[in-house]
């Protein structure tokens, strides 16, 4: 080439060919993986040198469950195993008799049968009261609860092992032998496992 576009010397012009507009987007992404890999190893780093916290808790929270579910269930007293004494703080007659007879069809042991001393005679407005020692409080008075209900549990200062059902104004009858059974039933039912641990 000749006149004002005439080249000299030994370097020559070289033409750029057009960035390609897919090698930003690699870059672009390849940039931001490495941004969150580097922010990941961050935070296992922090992990580490706290101690792990999370685990921790995590742990706590599996150590909390393994002793919730070996707790041992409460164990309750059959009824061959209770001897109840049945009295009457009514005004109506032969209720004790009555009562008695159908608890030992259950499976009671039956103690002492008659009035009430005056310290309750007509003295209970409910269905009756469960007295014992407090021994009772734990094991004979729910399973012995179980066949009447509305009863109110009462402890005294005995030291023998029966315990008084005395009957109030408002008794009737006792629970029906199949709602007598399923309440027994609830009550050697082992209690659930926390929702936490599931």
């Amino acid at each position: 080439m000749g006149g004002k576009y005439r080249i000299t010397g030994d370097k020559y012009p070289r033409m750029r060919r057009p960035r390609s507009r897919r090698k930003l987007v690699l870059a672009s992404i390849a940039s931001v993986v490495a941004l969150g890999l580097a922010g990941w190893g961050a935070l296992q780093l922090i992990d580490v040198f706290t101690g792990g916290d999370r685990a921790a808790s995590a742990a706590d929270r599996e150590a909390g469950c393994a002793t919730a579910k070996s707790a041992p269930a409460r164990v309750l007293p059959k009824p061959a195993k209770i001897t109840v004494n049945v009295y009457n703080a009514t005004p109506r007659g032969g209720l004790a008799k009555s009562a008695a007879d159908e608890l030992k069809k259950r499976g009671f042991r039956i103690g002492k049968v008659g009035n009430a001393s005056a310290t309750y005679d007509k003295k209970v407005p409910g269905t009756g009261i469960l007295l014992g020692a407090p021994a009772a409080a734990n094991g004979m008075f729910p399973v012995l609860g179980t066949q009447l209900k509305g009863t109110t549990p009462k402890t005294d200062a005995r030291r023998t092992a029966d315990v008084d059902l005395i009957l109030g104004t408002a008794f009737k009858k006792l629970s029906t032998p199949k709602d007598a059974a399923a309440a027994l039933a609830v009550l050697n039912k082992p209690a659930p496992t926390p929702s936490s641990c599931r």
